[in-house]
């Protein structure tokens, strides 16, 4: 995450010295071991939190756009949530992920496992984008040659949509004539 980004959910770099007051406060029976593991618990029901929080549902399917880092390298790929709504995002975990909308109106994930971290980026179809340019385009991606223009021409980022939950807004982004 950058300055200026928004933190949906986190279970990275959670510190027990930021909750050990109010855990001692509701907890006062438990072992510190106890409590740490008490928070992992109650953090974990936030995120249950945050998918209520963003069960919006969208017009089209949301195209994830991933770099991923694995035992042989990086390497670009995709999924579709073909539900198209924008809770279903907060899903796929490693072992430690980060959602956050950053300082552009993107819904981001950094994901963390053994071999390295994998990077996503959300956004959903535009209305009217053909099968034809989705698959034109999830093949670009996935041999690594997409371009962001093609990216925001066909789809749309979730920030918005996000923003108008928790109050964030986001900078408007000129259309370029590519996009018109």
């Amino acid at each position: 995450m950058n300055k200026g980004d928004h933190l949906i959910w986190s279970n990275y770099h959670i510190d027990y010295k930021d909750w050990k007051e109010d855990m001692e406060q509701e907890f006062p029976d438990l072992s510190d071991d106890e409590r740490y593991y008490k928070m992992l618990e109650i953090n974990e029901d936030y995120l249950d939190d945050e998918r209520v929080n963003l069960d919006i549902q969208l017009s089209q399917p949301i195209l994830v756009i991933g770099s991923l880092g694995l035992w042989n390298g990086r390497h670009s790929g995709y999924r579709e949530i073909e539900s198209g709504n924008i809770r279903d995002c907060l899903s796929a975990r490693h072992d430690y992920t980060t959602w956050y909308v950053d300082r552009h109106g993107d819904l981001r994930c950094d994901d963390i496992h053994h071999d390295g971290t994998n990077h996503y980026l959300y956004r959903v179809f535009k209305d009217g984008v053909s099968e034809q340019q989705r698959d034109r385009l999830k093949s670009r991606i996935y041999s690594g040659v997409v371009t962001r223009s093609e990216i925001t021409r066909l789809t749309r980022r979730l920030g918005d949509e996000i923003g108008k939950v928790y109050g964030w807004r986001f900078p408007q982004r000129t259309v370029s004539r590519e996009a018109r």
